[in-house]
């Protein structure tokens, strides 16, 4: 996908996450492969103001490639990208049910089968580490292993999608799994699936939908 086409889904996709109720004001950022590059949301730049000429083009030693600062947290969004040749792009969210998880240090189980989604039969939790530091990119890249979501200590939550459109599905999805998670947890121990319940949910994902979209 061209550059020019990638900056304004990125344009689309950031205020999507605040009327979703996700992110709000300047809170959270989002990045893309660009080919050999990859495009971040800019530095304090709430998702109302956001241009496609906003967006900071880098490169995968960490410098940028034109105008802008990049959001604080370049690092885990270069890593990750870096690393997983599979995702094309990322979220990251300050989400209110899944940040409050996340000051738990508390993985999400397998209380429901939508968890699958992430990946895994958990949504892994990562130690807290100081916003925008390279320790806070190796927390998250351990905790997304084998994983297309995670949550940050004392923070907020990543997801990963093959383009952002489904990076923006997963954050949402894992965000309403953390409400249904609070809520069970208020009536009492939710239970837990098996891992053999849970291996057959995610063979049944892979032929579930439009597996060809």
């Amino acid at each position: 996908m061209d550059d020019s086409r990638l900056r304004l889904q990125m344009c689309e996709a950031a205020p999507q996450l605040d009327t979703a109720g996700l992110n709000r004001g300047s809170t959270g950022n989002l990045s893309v492969r660009q080919g050999v590059h990859w495009l971040v949301t800019p530095s304090g730049v709430a998702a109302q103001d956001l241009q496609p000429a906003s967006m900071v083009l880098m490169d995968f030693q960490g410098q940028p490639l034109g105008p802008g600062k990049p959001s604080s947290e370049w690092r885990f969004h270069r890593d990750i990208l870096a690393s997983r040749p599979d995702i094309g792009a990322v979220v990251h969210t300050h989400s209110r049910f899944a940040t409050a998880f996340s000051c738990l240090h508390r993985d999400i189980p397998a209380f429901h089968y939508m968890v699958a989604i992430a990946g895994g039969d958990t949504i892994r939790c990562a130690p807290y580490a100081l916003f925008g530091t390279q320790e806070l990119s190796d927390h998250a890249l351990a905790a997304l292993t084998d994983r297309r979501a995670c949550l940050l200590g004392n923070h907020g939550l990543i997801a990963l999608g093959t383009d952002i459109r489904r990076a923006v599905a997963v954050a949402v999805e894992v965000e309403s799994l953390c409400e249904q998670y609070w809520t069970a947890l208020q009536l009492g121990e939710p239970h837990i699936l098996s891992t053999a319940q849970m291996q057959a949910v995610h063979e049944k994902f892979k032929t579930y939908g439009q597996t060809n979209a």
